[in-house]
């Protein structure tokens, strides 16, 4: 039987500039975390029975040993026939491993900003306001700068040290979550939801299981959608544990999706907003 709705997926890897792109017509997963904060989101992303010359082309570029310390870059996308692909996960190459035959299975192990790691910074700005620190940081990483926090005036500001490290600097200015995800630096408001960006989930959505109640909130399973993303408002209408009824902020999303497996939702895990 037909799949009503069939799945969409798409990874993307660049190597020297050079991007090429797998699809669902490929064996290929990806799972990883999203984080809120300083600590870099992970992805797990695998591809099965690639051409041969492709794969070592890859290994070898991915290498550590390997000269050339441009950055090798993944996009994860996925989605549904219905409302076409959605960016899930961008991150740096930062190991690669192949499989035995038969089955060739190419595996990357992928971190946010890994490259701008080793970029050092030395900053300093004796008067000045954190959203024009945020956008000098944001410069440094090579990313979209999403400033939706309450401004304010900083007093000497220093930095010296690797560039990812003025995530945590940033949060430090004031109460704010300041992160990366998929090559946007978003500073906000601390437990304050990214505007107009709210996900609905009941059994009528997609949810999966029961949510469960956590240290810092709750934990909900649910099928993948264009609309979930990491600091977004998440309003959950549970008929089997209406404890957990109500509004929470995302500060940790992971994924898990396949092209060819059942895996194909988010996991989030929320503060009560």
């Amino acid at each position: 039987m037909q799949e009503l709705d069939p799945r969409l997926i798409s990874i993307s890897v660049e190597v020297n500039g050079k991007i090429k792109t797998y699809d669902q017509n490929f064996s290929i997963s990806a799972k990883g975390t999203k984080f809120a904060n300083e600590l870099q989101n992970e992805a797990e992303v695998t591809i099965t029975n690639l051409n041969k010359e492709i794969a070592n082309y890859i290994l070898t570029e991915t290498s550590p040993f390997n000269k050339n310390k441009t950055p090798k870059r993944v996009t994860v996308q996925a989605g549904r026939k219905s409302w076409g692909l959605t960016t899930i996960f961008v991150g740096d190459i930062a190991s690669s491993i192949i499989s035995q035959p038969p089955d060739t299975v190419l595996t990357l192990r992928c971190l946010t900003s890994n490259f701008d790691k080793g970029n050092l910074i030395n900053r300093y700005q004796s008067q000045t306001s954190a959203s024009q620190i945020a956008r000098d940081v944001s410069t440094d990483l090579n990313t979209v700068l999403n400033f939706q926090a309450t401004d304010k005036q900083i007093s000497n500001y220093t930095f010296t040290g690797g560039a990812l490290k003025q995530i945590g600097k940033l949060g430090e200015m004031g109460d704010y979550d300041a992160y990366i995800d998929d090559g946007v630096l978003v500073v906000k408001d601390s437990q304050v939801p990214l505007k107009e960006r709210i996900t609905i989930v009941n059994l009528n959505t997609g949810m999966i299981e029961k949510p469960e109640f956590t240290e810092q909130g709750i934990k909900v399973k649910f099928f993948l959608d264009g609309v979930t993303v990491l600091g977004g408002a998440l309003r959950i209408n549970s008929t089997t544990n209406p404890a957990v009824n109500g509004d929470y902020v995302i500060y940790k999303l992971g994924f898990d999706i396949a092209s060819r497996e059942t895996p194909f939702y988010w996991i989030a895990e929320a503060l009560r907003k």
